[in-house]
């Protein structure tokens, strides 16, 4: 037999599941818009050269890359395929499946600069690929959810980013904590331990810390060559302790008068004492010195949401921030740009765990007719119409089974009212009303159900 198995790293999505999906994207769309994000895509596949040298040497290795259609290998020499030559991938591979949805985006903006009004705010709701080790939280096709505002510097995006990221984690119902930190800051921390040139791999390893600990990213330090002497100028940073306001004055001694440095504080003091002001009390804002999200082209604020239930935080779900150049590479230099991404799937997967959908959503069939027979169901199909039309999922048994059957279908299903209609009630012009959650029944007009329904 074939294997019908998916291949590692996706999934199917059930209706159920779906229902779920659709709750958190509705949901994250709705905030998107309220602020004055407009809609676009991409496709699903990119030019090699657009997406290559964008996410540094490890992101590089996770890209998915598509074969050449027809005889892929009919310009490649035999001396290139004997010696496995790096330009072979090239040779054969000329397009792949897109990382993320900010490269995308940069191109997108180049390609369309003469349409676009700037500042250009937009979201995207799409899938990316990665060809990393699927586990627990980590998949190889898994949604973004993304928005972007590309020709400004100024920093209340950042602050309205914290604003967007507290209103969707808020509508969710979930506590999150929004971790900040500045390239700036970290640029400035390789030239004070005297290793500016390795800017690239400190940070890499600095971002593994709270996976791996200080010992292995020490050592993976090492053996990206920064000599232990500037490790060790490292270490107070890595093991300072305290609050924003603490972690902001130790700052200010350890960057000393570094121009880089105290630019970064600046900036991230400015972001944290704005957003502070304008969010709720379920988000909780804080300066993480380690942070540094390894994508090569963040150049100021970076921001790690995580979820915070219970005192417990997860991995992250959602991340992004400051690019200044990276419309450059696509010969469009100088325009600035934040953004930020909700990962759709891990944010599922903590809704999930704590419980936290809600049973019914909008995708939902919210009344189930009952089907007695073919007078009775004919008699069904004006009452769904006028549900319908009152904006209510609304759906009929196609067939006079027994009604165990019938019920059974509308339990299974989870639909909250079942509507019974037989010679009685068509004669009253009532509806036999069944709550599937209290088990109440009740007679009532369409009207009321409707009314009932929406409440």
């Amino acid at each position: 037999m074939a294997n019908l198995n998916t291949p590692k790293g996706t999934r199917d999505f059930s209706p159920a599941e779906m229902v779920r999906r659709n709750y958190i994207f509705d949901t994250v769309k709705s905030v998107f818009k309220k602020y004055g994000y407009q809609p676009i895509e991409t496709p699903a596949m990119e030019n090699s050269e657009t997406l290559m040298g964008k996410y540094g040497e490890e992101g590089d290795r996770l890209i998915f890359k598509i074969l050449n259609s027809g005889d892929y290998l009919k310009d490649v020499s035999d001396q290139t395929l004997v010696t496995r030559h790096s330009s072979l991938v090239t040779q054969i591979s000329e397009k792949a499946l897109r990382y993320d949805l900010t490269v995308p985006f940069a191109r997108y903006v180049v390609q369309h600069r003469n349409e676009i009004t700037f500042p250009f705010k937009r979201y995207q709701v799409q899938p990316v690929w990665r060809a990393d080790r699927p586990q627990k939280g980590r998949y190889r096709e898994f949604y973004q959810c993304d928005i972007d505002v590309i020709g400004s510097d100024s920093l209340l995006n950042e602050v309205e980013m914290v604003q967007v990221v507290d209103e969707v984690f808020s509508k969710l119902n979930v506590p999150v904590t929004v971790k900040i930190n500045n390239r700036k800051l970290l640029a400035a921390i390789a030239e004070v331990i005297g290793a500016p040139d390795a800017f690239v791999d400190i940070t890499v390893a600095l971002d593994k810390l709270d996976k791996i600990g200080e010992e292995k990213v020490c050592n993976e330090l090492r053996e990206r060559g920064i000599s232990d002497a500037s490790i060790e100028k490292l270490l107070p940073l890595m093991r300072f302790q305290g609050n924003t306001a603490e972690k902001l004055e130790f700052l200010k001694t350890y960057l000393g008068s570094n121009e880089t440095g105290q630019k970064g504080i600046a900036e991230v003091s400015e972001v944290l004492g704005t957003a502070q002001q304008l969010i709720s009390d379920r988000t909780v804002l804080e300066l993480d010195l380690t942070l540094a999200r390894g994508l090569n082209y963040y150049t100021g604020a970076i921001f790690e949401v995580r979820s915070n239930i219970d005192g417990t935080l997860s991995s992250s779900i959602s991340g992004g921030g400051r690019y200044d150049d990276l419309t450059g590479i696509f010969g469009m230099p100088d325009v600035s740009g934040v953004g930020i991404s909700f990962g759709a799937d891990r944010i599922y997967d903590v809704l999930q765990e704590a419980d936290l959908f809600p049973e019914f959503t909008s995708d939902s069939t919210q009344v189930f007719f009952v089907n007695f027979g073919e007078k009775e169901a004919t008699y069904c199909l004006g009452l769904c119409k006028q549900l319908r039309e009152a904006g209510i999922n609304t759906e009929l048994y196609p067939d006079s089974a027994k009604m165990k059957k019938q019920m059974t279908y509308a339990n299974n299903n989870n639909i909250p009212f079942v509507a019974m209609v037989g010679t009685q009630e068509m004669e009253a012009g009532k509806i036999g009303l069944k709550n599937m959650v209290t088990g109440e029944q009740s007679s009532v007009t369409v009207a009321e159900l409707i009314s009932i329904v929406r409440k």
